[in-house]
This record gives structure tokens, sequence and C-alpha cells, in this order.
């Protein structure tokens, strides 16, 4: 299976007084790719009726080229490493209208339990869709 994408446009709230992305909304894109990786109601539905979360526990970014208003952007989803209740993903970050790389991510979660927020393995259904997740 190919790397998973979203696409989203960059809103006028997402930019700073430069006019370029202030850069913590490049975590929120991250995320919301993350929580699209699961279909419409997946994520809610993992967290509410599942009870399984994914907090973040390691972030690592580099930034390239800025992004302003009005761009498309398109943030592409791979697994790095996938352990027993961890998983890293490489997040890219890329303008649509030229194909510039605008950013890179490596964002590490951990399959926790809702209820008592310890760790537990990640569910055979959430490991294949990770692993299925390659640069393609």
């Amino acid at each position: 299976m190919p790397p998973f994408r979203y696409v989203q446009a960059v809103r006028f709230g997402d930019v700073d007084h430069a006019g370029i992305v202030y850069y913590p909304r490049f975590f929120h894109y991250c995320h919301v790719a993350f929580e699209e990786l699961f279909g419409a109601s997946g994520y809610r539905h993992l967290l509410d009726e599942r009870k399984i979360g994914f907090p973040a526990v390691h972030v690592e970014f580099d930034f390239s080229t800025p992004l302003r208003f009005g761009d498309t952007i398109e943030v592409s989803i791979t697994t790095a490493t996938l352990g027993r209740s961890s998983v890293t993903f490489a997040y890219e970050v890329t303008r649509v209208e030229d194909r510039a790389a605008c950013a890179r991510a490596r964002v590490t979660v951990v399959a926790i339990d809702m209820r008592s927020f310890s760790p537990l393995p990640i569910p055979d259904d959430l490991r294949a869709l990770f692993q299925g997740l390659d640069s393609g």
C-alpha cells in the first residue's frame, strides 16, 4: 500500500505576522492527517469505543520551504518503525502547486488504554494498517 495522503488548504489563521505558516501549525497538519488515516469516524471510534489512544512521545521536525495563506498542501504518512506498542510515522508536507518539499517530520506514538493511560500492544487490525504504509 502506498503512503496515506491528505490534502488541505493553508488557512488565513495558519499564518503569522510574517505571512508564512507559523511552525506549530505543521504539527497540527500532521495530526489532522493522522486522524484522517482512520477514516470518517475511525479515530473517534478508537478513542471513545475501543478506548485506544496514540499520544505522541517523540517528535522531530525539519522545515525547508515556507507556506503562505492560499497554498494547498499534501501531507503524506509512511511507517518508519513499528514496535510492539509504539510506531514512528514519517510525514512529508509538500506544497501541491509546485511540489515543493516544505517539511519533514518523524512522530513516535504509543498505543495506550484510554482508561488507564498504560501502554498496550498495537491491535492486529491497526498493525496491519500501519504495516501497509510504505513509501510506494
